[in-house]
């Protein structure tokens, strides 16, 4: 079988793995305190350029949104987003706030969206009797994964600004985002733009967690503690500290991040050479395929693959994952099985 579900299928990347047991018997102080994970926030600061901001680790991508939404909002108050309605379990909700969706276009929270909804809001005469939106989550890439650039960044910036929210990014695949072609969001971009974010780790070489960046220092106030309440504080979190200390050294982060967009650029191309339609055209990891029926069972007894969705006319979107692991001859051998 061909394995193509997701992108954190496979462990971690080998030099990780090589720190992590050289160093196995030190003795470090706990909770983010030592001094890997000391180096690993200089370097992320240095990359974001935010020298004087602040950078946390935490363990998952569901207890980071969790904590990072539950930290900056007030009791009455929900975020206005997306997918986290969906795909995290309830886990916003059951920290006290509502979601309030709002419509995307392919994955993405669109300014203009988002202007609509917020004059809505206050031009509604009974809004002091409704959940106000708080602040503002998107995800880079996206569940579909597709891309904010720059300028859209900006304009969402500018209607935080005017509503008085902070603008969250989750970057669970920001890796994945950033070395995509033709993109012009770098994470110094993310770090004018967001009051906080998160440079994912699991699904981009480590063995699990997440590193936010508070390019502001002081952001959240006491966000440790509120680390520690919502469960995502690791006791040893030298373990974290050196993963995103080796992520982010010689680049090793951004290096092994192209080699997925590479394997699923080389996807992407087999597939619209074999006269495949795809439901969208996304330049990250992720690639989502329609396929017909007999199509779909034929495949799926030889390669796994992500379900996506049931069109009306009965064929169905599937998505197929790269990663930083994924190796050119297995991408050879989908095209071959296609």
């Amino acid at each position: 079988m061909q394995h193509f579900d997701s992108d954190y299928m496979e462990g971690a990347h080998p030099e990780i793995l090589r720190r992590l047991a050289e160093t196995n018997m030190e003795k470090t102080p706990g909770y983010g305190t030592d001094s890997y994970c000391e180096s690993a926030r200089k370097k992320i600061l240095e990359a974001c350029g935010c020298p004087e901001g602040e950078v946390y680790f935490l363990s998952g991508g569901t207890q980071t949104n969790m904590t990072v939404i539950a930290s900056m909002l007030k009791p009455y108050q929900g975020v206005v987003a997306g997918h986290i309605s969906v795909h995290e379990a309830g886990a916003i909700e059951a920290s006290g706030h509502k979601v309030l969706t709002v419509p995307g276009v392919q994955g993405k929270l669109m300014p203009e969206n988002l202007a609509d909804f917020m004059e809505k809001y206050y031009g509604d005469e009974n809004h002091e009797h409704m959940v106000w939106p708080g602040m503002v989550y998107i995800s880079h890439p996206t569940e579909y994964g597709t891309l904010y650039t720059a300028a859209e960044l900006k304009a969402l910036r500018e209607l935080c600004d005017t509503y008085h929210m902070p603008l969250f990014l989750d970057g669970a695949r920001l890796g994945y985002g950033l070395m995509a072609e033709e993109t012009d969001v770098t994470l110094k971009v993310i770090a004018e733009y967001c009051d906080a974010f998160y440079i994912g780790g699991t699904k981009v070489g480590a063995l699990f967690g997440e590193a936010v960046v508070l390019p502001k220092k002081d952001r959240i106030p006491h966000f440790f503690t509120m680390i520690k309440q919502r469960g995502a504080l690791m006791a040893k979190g030298r373990i974290l500290g050196i993963q995103f200390d080796t992520l982010f050294t010689d680049d090793l982060y951004f290096k092994i991040s192209r080699h997925a967009i590479d394997m699923a650029m080389k996807m992407k191309q087999g597939f619209l050479e074999k006269g495949y339609a795809l439901y969208l055209d996304s330049m990250t990891n992720q690639q989502f395929v329609v396929l017909e029926p007999e199509k779909l069972k034929a495949l799926s007894e030889k390669v796994t693959f992500g379900f996506w969705e049931n069109l009306e006319d009965g064929r169905t979107v599937v998505r197929f994952a790269t990663s930083w692991a994924t190796l050119e001859t297995d991408v050879d051998a989908l095209l071959a099985l296609i």
